[in-house]
């Protein structure tokens, strides 16, 4: 088993049932086991910002799947929830992104991992480092990438 830390957001529809469809969807998977979870957290979309707010989350997680069926898995969980790639950093209702596997890293044009921009986006850093602070990644800790962050706007839900 591998440990590997998921993305999960979205900013259309009821936000918060599409991620727990999500995690529903990884937890009905023979090969995969949800360790973590990080608290719900909104944030101010980047690059396109003419859209509502995100919430976001991540997940830690087992699994015997290799990245690339993980991938294929993470895919298929996007498309169960009626994702559409309309506009680059646009509005969807899931986002599902592996942004870490353990002992595997990739800059393929399918998979990119570490994810390529993860380490720039609190959106991304903030919940990772809620279930996972001792991290290092691309070599420097990921205390030290959260305290670099510049700009974005990222609130804790409250749970519910």
């Amino acid at each position: 088993m591998s440990r590997a830390y998921l993305g999960i957001g979205g900013n259309m529809g009821n936000k918060k049932e599409n991620i727990q469809n999500t995690i529903k969807l990884l937890k009905n998977h023979p090969q995969i086991h949800v360790s973590a979870i990080s608290s719900y957290y909104e944030t101010a979309p980047v690059g396109y910002t003419d859209q509502d707010w995100f919430l976001n989350i991540v997940v830690e997680i087992n699994t015997s799947l290799d990245p690339y069926a993980l991938l294929a898995y993470c895919n298929d969980i996007e498309q169960k929830l009626k994702r559409e790639r309309l506009i680059r950093w646009g509005p969807r209702t899931i986002d599902v992104d592996i942004l870490l596997y353990e002992g595997f890293t990739s800059d393929d044009e399918k998979l990119t991992v570490p994810h390529p921009r993860m380490c720039e986006r609190a959106f991304v850093m903030v919940p990772l480092y809620e279930i996972a602070k001792d991290l290092v990644i691309n070599n420097k800790k990921i205390e030290d990438i959260i305290k670099n962050l510049k700009g974005e706007e990222v609130r804790k839900i409250k749970n519910e």
